[in-house]
């Protein structure tokens, strides 16, 4: 009888051992070792979906702002544009005309004084914007009791309806009203603040600043928060002094925030409405001086007769001088940085 090997043999005269199989202790075998495991199995076609589905996920979380933006946005702002080349009217759809509404601004004299009012609104109200809450912020800016009821009370104007903020001041400034009464106790008269044209129209640009200073203000504390400490104690081991400290450490530091600034303020000063239209009334002051581009487009563009078209030639006078407006400022930035 053969003898009995130690190493099995398969069929084929091969052993386990020859085909790299081995057995444990218990007599189970084993599959070789080759130093790596095996690769994880890839993902199946029901996850391959899900990451399809994930790809457009943003846009669907999009898909409401864009649509509310080209609703009230893009799509006003083209049938604007295309509405200036017409001759449209409230309930007439109007032909094309080309360029005749904007030739016909050439010779609107209540154009040009639309224009001059914006354009001087611009002029004084975008200078006291861009320096004023600056200081204020530097005033508010310490942390020392009582501070908190300040920044509230300067930030208040910015949260009331303009509407309301409009009328508080024409009752203070109304011939009869609280400001012409005090000047009358001392003995300086009467001042006709919404009569005169030239007065009308910086009592809309001080009402326009007063509410204005907490919204920048706050935009200037976040920027001053960011300025080093260290800068001002070195400027103040130098022997620089407040006004000294302010020039060449505190306006280096805020200039892109107070060039944001003038831009913001800039664009908002030549739409202005709602103040000269509250304080002037309808007619924009004696003889329709004190009105500005944006009241006329209201008062050209509403009613059953309202010429569409050609207010919306005057809207798009606006836009472009607006983003003129805003590029002279960011060219005069780039050019400080060079």
């Amino acid at each position: 009888m053969a003898s009995s090997s130690s190493t099995a043999r398969e069929p084929g005269g091969l052993s386990r051992e020859s085909r790299g199989l081995s057995r444990d202790p218990r007599g189970r075998s084993r599959e070789p070792r080759t130093g790596s495991r095996p690769a994880a199995p890839g993902p199946s076609r029901p996850g391959t979906r899900v990451r399809r589905q994930l790809a457009t996920s943003p846009w669907l979380f999009a898909a409401p702002g864009l649509v509310v933006v080209g609703v009230f946005i893009l799509y006003p702002f083209v049938s604007t544009v295309v509405n200036s080349f017409t001759d449209r009217r409230t309930l007439i759809p109007g032909e094309f005309v080309g360029l005749a509404n904007f030739r016909e601004l050439l010779h609107d004299e209540m154009f040009w004084t639309g224009l001059r009012n914006s354009t001087l609104y611009v002029l004084g109200v975008v200078p006291a914007l861009v320096l004023l809450p600056l200081l204020l912020a530097l005033l508010v800016q310490k942390n020392i009791p009582g501070i908190a009821f300040f920044r509230s009370a300067f930030y208040t104007p910015v949260v009331a309806s303009i509407v309301v903020v409009g009328l508080i001041w024409v009752w203070l400034l109304d011939e009869r009203g609280l400001v012409n009464a005090v000047l009358e106790a001392v003995g300086v008269g009467r001042v006709g603040f919404l009569s005169d044209q030239w007065l009308l129209l910086c009592s809309a640009m001080a009402v326009t600043v007063w509410k204005g200073l907490g919204y920048y203000m706050i935009i200037y504390l976040a920027a001053l928060a960011n300025v080093p400490r260290e800068l001002h104690e070195a400027a103040a081991v130098d022997g620089a002094g407040a006004v000294r400290r302010f020039l060449t450490v505190t306006v280096p530091a805020v200039r892109s925030t107070m060039v944001l600034v003038g831009a913001l303020s800039s664009v908002a000063a030549f739409k202005v409405f709602s103040e000269v239209y509250l304080m002037a009334g309808p007619d924009g002051g004696p003889a329709g001086e004190d009105t500005t581009l944006v009241m006329l487009v209201q008062r050209t563009g509403t009613g059953l007769t309202g010429r569409v078209g050609y207010a919306s030639a005057i809207s798009v006078v606006v836009f472009v001088v607006t983003v003129a407006l805003m590029l002279l400022v960011l060219r005069a930035d780039r050019k400080e940085d060079a």
